[in-house]
């Protein structure tokens, strides 16, 4: 298969560029190639996409994988190859309901927006652009797989939500863990996703998939992070009065998210998905190579609460009687 991924230096196309490899096709990465190099192997077509397409990318590609977020990146480069099978990666921000547990056809999207938007002005156009960008494939194409992942999780992870676990369960201790050990959880491994973007742009699939792993507790998760540590379970009402942020940043415990409004966001069907190829590693294995990761890459940024903070925390729980 003569693949083409438009990009190929970052997280989820380096690895769709490296899976893609080990399975023997031939790869051209179209990006800027300024945010690293692309695996061994692949073949770099230089291409800033707030410019025309080069006319080197006008090839006979079998199939297209695209990550981006602007819809104009999107259209100048269904434009340039629009006879290839594309695997376009969305993201479950595009449904409008966060509340309801669903996915592809019974939960509604949200309306697009079909011009680029600068996100750190408006980070609520994230969602919205990405279903312009979906629309713009469907239309533009000779056929598409439309995958929408969740969390992204694993070695290579830049975001630091994840990863603060396995770094801070490694550490010991008392540990503040967020809202009810009961609360429904869902993160995909980027080896397992990356793995089954290869499957649908070989396969020639078609449709709508949430990209998603297998709904878990967060109890199990964080014992699969740290099987050895001590759990204290703070409520939410008890953490919003605390002023700790939800989800992601430097107050906040990731992967926590208020319930019951955030109910659906964390817990999409993935059967559809597993009927087309995906196969699942367990959390043990996520956990622990990522932690390898982070050793080996101690400059990564782990983004969460810092000890000072989850140590006054715990104080504050612990005294309230």
């Amino acid at each position: 298969m003569r693949l083409l991924v438009l990009g190929g230096t970052v997280f989820l196309s380096r690895e769709v560029t490296a899976e893609a490899l080990r399975r023997g096709h031939d790869v051209t990465c179209a990006c800027r190639g300024v945010s690293g190099d692309v695996p061994d192997g692949a073949t770099l077509l230089p291409w800033d996409r707030d410019d025309e397409p080069p006319e080197a990318l006008a090839g006979e590609y079998d199939a297209v994988v695209d990550v981006s977020r602007r819809p104009s990146h999107v259209r100048r480069a269904v434009g340039a190859v629009p006879g290839a099978h594309w695997v376009f990666v969305s993201t479950i921000n595009v449904y409008a309901d966060d509340a309801t547990p669903g996915g592809p056809g019974t939960v509604p999207l949200r309306e697009p927006i079909t011009e680029d938007v600068d996100l750190a002005a408006d980070p609520e156009a994230y969602g919205p652009m990405k279903v312009a960008c979906e629309q713009i494939v469907r239309d533009g194409t000779a056929s598409a797989a439309i995958v929408r992942p969740g969390l992204i999780v694993g070695p290579g992870d830049p975001t630091g939500r994840f990863t603060y676990w396995p770094a801070r369960l490694a550490d010991g201790g008392e540990v503040l863990a967020p809202g009810d050990p009961s609360d429904t959880v869902q993160v995909i491994d980027v080896r397992d996703l990356a793995a089954w973007i290869v499957t649908l742009a070989e396969a020639g699939t078609e449709g709508d998939f949430d990209g998603v792993g297998r709904p878990t507790s967060i109890g199990e998760l964080l014992e699969a992070c740290g099987p050895d540590a001590t759990f204290t379970w703070l409520d939410q009402a008890f953490l919003a009065d605390q002023g700790v942020e939800p989800w992601m940043g430097p107050d906040a415990v990731p992967l926590w998210l208020p319930r019951p409004d955030y109910d659906g966001m964390m817990h999409h069907f993935v059967e559809p998905a597993l009927d087309v190829g995906l196969t699942l590693r367990p959390l043990e294995e996520t956990a622990r190579d990522t932690l390898a990761w982070l050793r080996d890459h101690p400059d990564t940024t782990v983004t969460g609460i810092g000890r000072d903070r989850e140590r006054e925390l715990l104080a504050a729980w612990h005294a309230r009687a």
